[in-house]
């Protein structure tokens, strides 16, 4: 029996597009520094059940 986990596009918590990176269900992620090509800002996540959490933005 094969069971397929869906992925789905990390979308950028600033502007919503398209970053790229694909992330499955059973992914959990800390401490990342997701980079959006659209808006050029980096921001460090957590990702747990397909859910993202903005740790904190960085300065500058």
């Amino acid at each position: 029996m094969k069971v397929t986990k869906s992925e789905n596009w990390l979308l950028c918590p600033i502007c919503g597009n398209k970053t790229r990176l694909k992330m499955r269900t059973d992914t959990e992620l800390k401490n990342f520094p997701l980079y959006c090509p659209k808006c050029k800002q980096e921001i460090l996540i957590q990702a747990k059940d397909s859910r993202i959490v903005i740790i904190k933005e960085p300065d500058a």
